[in-house]
């Protein structure tokens, strides 16, 4: 087999195999966050989380098959070892930077709920004003 497939099929299970890892703890630990920011409705969050993680998947399952050809020919060993290393490295950033932004997004809708449930004036009202005539 030419080691140039071989390098291929490696860099799609690691690859694949990543993408599925981070997509199961993005959607296990952040319907915990979908389920507080939609005030405790479950099917809702659970509807947005799958959502979520099928948006997931498409991106970086899109990126892996755009970035899977190479113009190189693999000589040797070496050769596969520096392929995978460059080819995993850029899909370890690129899962990173959506995980990353996932959590991102997930926070600031979470405080954007909680400020929102938690609005009081400022100051309690102290009595009540007097219309004044206009002239």
């Amino acid at each position: 087999m030419d080691r140039t497939v071989i390098a291929y099929v490696i860099y799609l299970l690691v690859s694949i195999g990543l993408t599925v890892w981070v997509a199961r703890t993005l959607s296990k630990n952040g319907r915990i966050f979908l389920a507080d920011v939609l005030h405790g409705n479950e099917k809702l969050a659970d509807a947005v989380n799958h959502l979520l993680v099928v948006g997931f998947y498409l991106v970086n399952l899109g990126f892996v098959a755009l970035y899977l050809s190479d113009d190189e020919t693999i000589a040797d060993a070496r050769g596969i070892f520096e392929a995978l290393s460059t080819k995993l490295g850029v899909v370890l950033l690129v899962l990173g930077v959506m995980h990353l932004s996932n959590v991102y997004v997930l926070n600031r809708i979470r405080r954007r709920g909680a400020m929102e449930r938690e609005q009081v004036p400022p100051v309690p009202p102290q009595g009540w004003a007097t219309p004044s005539a206009r002239a």
